[in-house]
């Protein structure tokens, strides 16, 4: 998408000091992704403790590690 916006360029500088990103563009770029990750970062938080699980957390613990000594999956 091509748009025009005005930037205060102070700001930008301080982005690209700190990130070394050398262009506007890719400093922008690097900011919208940082601040969706932090976003939905920020959604998945306010979830905690509004979920109810009923698993067998040391049943799946288990069957990770019989998973990962059976003979077909060895590492190595």
């Amino acid at each position: 998408m091509r748009t025009n916006v005005v930037l205060d360029d102070q700001l930008v500088r301080e982005a690209k000091d700190l990130t070394g990103i050398t262009t506007t563009r890719a400093v922008l770029d690097e900011a919208l992704r940082t601040l969706v990750r932090l976003r939905k970062q920020a959604e998945i938080r306010s979830l905690r403790g509004a979920l109810n699980w009923e698993g067998d957390l040391m049943a799946l613990r288990e069957s990770r590690v019989d998973y990962l000594e059976s003979d077909d999956n060895a590492v190595g």
